[in-house]
This record gives structure tokens, sequence and C-alpha cells, in this order.
């Protein structure tokens, strides 16, 4: 008889692990309360759909996103063979056109006859072995049913998204198609700032009026302190950081030369684009939490996108996590129950691939695939962080980075060339673990 699992939630970590499952064998229902309970950010009923952005990061090996993804097909991702599938140009970085990406996995996920699918909220935690998968925007029912198994408050932050223009509404003969330093495709539209357009434009992101943190707080959030995780920082928070700190980060013009003149831009703001028809781009870095009207007025102020048309305007919504490294076995189960698997965000992992890879992990984890991955891969790592209390403060989320590494035998100078020994060396240790030596 077939092992029956739960798994509750149905984005990149439910999803990644209820097909990875089935294909082995096991009987997967999986519970999503879309689109009968909607949240403040998913727009579809489709399983694995993309909120905040439509690109999984770099692909290149000198970085941690590149490398991560490298470790996922050794490891047999399905939703990253899907991504391959649904790409859109963005240089040297995986991005798709998400509705077909998430139509895709949903398809995959209906036909699959290992799975059932259950449209409706989970509450509480069922008996059994269960995954639960809920994410950061877990329903106010399962975060109540939590706080009293795990007798631990949640911890949080905030994320923002940024906002989504239609193509044929920028003025091409302002912004232009560049890859940074010409390699690769020209992939981006870039968006070029004189000086005083630039401080123009932080001007009036510092004087625009936003939503204010008690329009998000809820009975779990009482007490504690409104942040942000530091990869979905507002524009405007970043700007209040200083009035370069746009252009020396998000907007830097390096490499982006003006094709017309040659000469180099005072900031650039590129534009990715959002799906496989280029009907559609995303304003990259511009996650805000400003007021939709004042996002129609400061954004039209860069160059190209004065009379541009929003199709989805800048949001900011809650996003939940657990103090896993006091929660969780070495396992990734919860030590009040260890048939209980945490996956994805819910647990502090941060990011599309890190999500996808966990739910992947737990799978392999169930199956008795994977003892502890090697400590010089990035999924070992961030295995290691969830589990592993910090050495001071308070657990963060942890996404795919190099610092997460440890270091090399011999010191490299060239950080290049040190990146990309530390992802040869990731993925020789992982290539061992899976084609061990023959005994004979």
């Amino acid at each position: 008889m077939s092992e029956h699992i739960t798994i509750i939630g149905g984005g990149l970590a439910g999803s990644e692990a209820a097909l990875q499952l089935a294909s082995r064998g096991y009987k997967i229902d999986l519970w999503e309360m879309r689109p009968l309970q909607n949240t403040e950010a998913h727009t579809s009923a489709d399983f694995a759909e993309l909120v905040c952005s439509n690109s999984l990061k770099s692909i290149r090996l000198d970085t941690g996103a590149g490398l991560l993804k490298e470790e996922m097909r050794l490891l047999g991702s399905i939703l990253l063979e899907v991504a391959e599938t649904c790409k859109v140009p963005a240089g040297h970085a995986l991005a798709v056109d998400r509705e077909l990406f998430a139509h895709k996995v949903t398809q995959l996920i209906s036909e699959h006859p290992n799975i059932r699918i259950i449209r409706a909220e989970a509450t509480q935690i069922p008996e059994g072995k269960v995954i639960l998968a809920t994410g950061p925007l877990t329903s106010a029912a399962m975060m109540r049913h939590l706080q009293t198994l795990l007798g631990e408050d949640q911890l949080f932050f905030f994320d923002a998204i940024a906002p989504i223009i239609e193509a044929d509404s920028v003025n091409l003969d302002i912004a232009y198609a560049k890859a940074r330093y010409d390699k690769g495709e020209a992939d981006y539209l870039n968006c070029a700032f004189d000086k005083e357009q630039y401080y123009n434009f932080v001007d009036a992101l510092l004087e625009a009026e936003k939503h204010e943190a008690r329009e998000f707080e809820n009975e779990f959030f009482n007490g504690e302190k409104f942040s942000f995780y530091e990869n979905c920082m507002p524009i405007e928070e970043l700007a209040r950081r200083g009035r370069d700190t746009l252009r020396h980060g998000v907007m830097r013009p390096m490499g982006l030369e003006i094709p017309s003149t040659g000469r180099k831009a005072f900031a650039v703001l590129q534009l990715r684009a959002e799906n496989k028809d280029l009907t559609a781009y995303n304003l990259v870095g511009c996650q805000t939490m400003l007021r939709y009207p004042e996002q129609k007025r400061v954004f039209r102020l860069i160059p190209g996108l004065a009379d541009v048309s929003f199709l989805r305007y800048g949001s900011i919504h809650r996003n939940s996590y657990l103090d896993s490294p006091k929660l969780l076995n070495p396992n990734l189960s919860l030590k009040a129950r260890p048939d209980v698997w945490v996956a994805g965000q819910l647990s502090g992992v941060e990011g599309y691939g890190e999500c996808i890879g966990h739910g992947l992990l737990i799978a392999r984890i169930i199956c008795k695939e994977s003892s502890e991955l090697p400590e010089e891969t990035i999924l070992g790592q961030l295995w290691r962080r969830l589990i592993t209390p910090p050495l001071k403060g308070k657990f963060s989320p942890v996404n795919a980075n190099f610092g997460i590494l440890p270091g090399l035998e011999k010191e490299i100078r060239d950080k290049k060339l040190k990146k990309e020994m530390l992802s040869q060396r990731a993925i020789t240790a992982l290539q061992a673990l899976l084609n061990p030596p023959s005994s004979s």
C-alpha cells in the first residue's frame, strides 16, 4: 500500500514536494485555500504563482543563486525544469512568464494520478505525515494553531512588490535596450537619468505619501517592530538612507552607457520583461509601499515612462516565518510534531529558488534519499541555518549567497575566481554524494 502524505500549501515549495513525492509513488493530498480564500498578494488560483517578481535570479556559477540552481538540477528539481520552458529574456538571469509557469505547474499537479487536490483552508495540522508549506501569507487560523502547538510567537517581516507596466506605453525614443557591459543579449530596457532628473525622482520618493504600518498590523504583530527583509526593501526606504543610495545600488549606471552618445548616465533604472510576448515590464528594484496615486505620479518621473500605463501597482504585504532553529529537529521536522516538516518561506528560507530547493530537500528527506547535504553546498548550508541558532540576535530569513559557505583552504584574492572555485567545490561534493564510488 502506498504511503500517504498531506501537503498544506500549493506554492513553490509545496508544489515541488508534491510532484517529487508523487513521482516516487506516494499518495498526496494537496491542500490549497485559494481561490476560496485569497491572500493580500496572490491574483490566481494556480499553484506555484510567483507574486513579487518573475525572476529566479542569476544563472551564473559565480553567484549564489546560480550555484543553487545547479545543485537543484543535479537533484532533479521539477519546477526548475518547468521554469526553463517558460523563460523570458533576462540576460544572465532566469526570468519566466509567470502566468505560463504557474499554469504548467498546475497542469502537472492536476494530471498526476497520485495527487488529490483539496481546495479548502486547512485550519490545523492533521494527523499523519504532513508537509506544512503555507508560505509567508499563512492564514490567521493556521497561525493561531501553530502558536498553540509550538508555544512560540512566530517572527515576521513585511514584503513589498514592484509595479508592472504596459510595454507599449514606454517611450522607446528615450528608453533603450542594452545588456550591462554588452555581455549577452540586450534583454533589459534602460531608463537613463541625468543628475537633475535623478535627484528630482529621489526627492519625489522621499516626499510621497505611503501606506503606514498600522494598516497591515493584526493580532500577531502587536508589540513587534515594523521591519522589512533587506532584499525586499521598498525603494523609498532605500532612498531614505541617502540621496545617492539608489545610483550606487539598484540604479547603478556602470556598463549601461547611452547608445546615442556613448556617455555614462548619472543613474539607470532597468525594466525586465514579464512575459514571453514582451507586452509587460517590471520596474527592477522598485518594490514600494507608496499609495497608488503616488506611484503613478512618482514613477512617471522616470525618463521614458512619462505616459506609462500600469498593469499592476506595487504593494506591501505581511510575510510570516517561524523561529526555525528553536523549533526544528535536525531533519527539518517540528520538535513538537516529528511527523510534520515545514517547507518554504514559512521555515525562513527566502527566495523563489530557495523555496523550490527546500521543497525538493524535504521530499528527499522523507524518502530517506538525503543524509545532511555537504557543507560545501548552498542547499546544505540552508539546511544548517534552519537548525542552528544564530550566534547573536534573532533568527532572520536566509537566502543563497556565498557568505553562508565555508571558506576555501587557501585564500583567493580574485573575487570572481574565488566564487567560481566555491561553486566547483560544491558541485563536486554533491556529485560525490549522489554518485558514490563503487565498492567493487
